[in-house]
């Protein structure tokens, strides 16, 4: 695959203060990058970096082969970047403001309406399309912001939070939107929403205190819970403590936690040793003791919980950083 973004080794300081700590990653055409991390990870600085718009102390990125610091023009018309609280002049309309944009990435007058036309259709801005900015909502606001970034159909997508605001079914949409723009273009979007990796990210990375704690696909995230293979299931809540005894003494049961049922039933989740498969030796005891089941399934995963576990590993635990 090409790849369309190259980080080698950034480094960036406030004073004391370490952001960014030897990041080193590649995006491929192709390729939707989930960046993830907890508040104050660097994530933000990085995706500054990464689009120009703030300087590494050392490190370099390429951009379609360029090199950023030597050719930033070119670097950048390739880049269409969706920053954090996605800025924009509050006195202009959506309509006004995407024609200045049309103009500032050099789209020929010709078909400069057309592109605005697509894009406005894309993004569902009709409605507000004559309003000013400053008068609309968070979420109309976001959408503005995305409209810019990709107006000009840039081949990589650097997109800060691109959900942020919206309702459900903006999410949606937008999550749409970037899968169908996936197949020509290299995007990284940063999120805290961890549905959004397995929604439309091909690979994820996780940064914490500035450095890069985790690269790989969805499912191998997910492969590294301790819930990954875990068996769920609901029965009668008279009968949870002999089913509970049954399940601990199963080979290859690592734990099990009680959650919350409905009625009068209640959910036990067993959490398999590393590499079992619990789900046939489970369903053959129910069906052997007879337990009335209502629900039963093997668990992907819970990114959450292998989120929490990254980001607060020993690893990511010393120094100051921020975003």
């Amino acid at each position: 695959m090409e790849n369309l973004i190259e980080v080698s080794d950034l480094h960036k300081r406030f004073g004391s203060l370490v952001a960014v700590d030897g990041v080193s990653m590649k995006v491929a055409r192709g390729e939707v990058l989930g960046f993830l991390g907890p508040n104050g990870a660097g994530k933000s600085t990085t995706m500054k970096m990464i689009t120009g718009f703030l300087a590494p102390d050392s490190g370099s990125v390429r951009i379609s082969g360029q090199e950023l610091g030597a050719n930033p023009i070119a670097a950048k018309s390739r880049i269409g970047y969706l920053p954090e609280g996605a800025p924009a002049y509050g006195e202009m309309t959506p309509a006004t403001f995407l024609d200045f944009i049309g103009d500032i990435r050099g789209l020929a007058p010709a078909s400069k309406q057309a592109r605005i036309r697509e894009v406005v259709a894309k993004i569902h801005l009709e409605g507000v399309l004559h309003q000013t900015i400053e008068t609309l909502s968070k979420g109309f606001k976001r959408r503005v912001g995305l409209a810019q970034a990709i107006l000009h159909d840039p081949e990589i997508l650097i997109m800060d939070e691109p959900t942020d605001g919206l309702d459900p079914n903006q999410k949606h949409e937008v999550r749409q939107l970037i899968r169908e723009m996936s197949p020509h273009k290299a995007i990284i979007i940063s999120t805290h929403i961890l549905e959004e990796v397995d929604a439309v990210c091909t690979r994820a990375v996780i940064i914490a205190k500035g450095k890069l704690l985790f690269s790989g696909t969805p499912p191998e995230l997910a492969a590294r819970s301790a819930f990954h293979n875990a068996v769920t299931l609901s029965v009668p809540a008279a009968m949870v403590d002999a089913v509970e005894k049954s399940l601990r003494a199963m080979p290859g049961v690592a734990g099990l936690e009680q959650g919350v049922g409905s009625d009068d039933h209640l959910r036990l989740t067993v959490l398999p040793k590393s590499g079992e498969t619990l789900f046939p030796r489970i369903r053959q005891a129910a069906d052997d003791a007879g337990w009335p089941v209502r629900e039963m399934f093997v668990e992907g995963g819970r990114l959450d919980e292998v989120f929490r576990s990254i980001t607060t590993s020993t690893a990511a635990s010393a120094g100051g950083h921020r975003s």
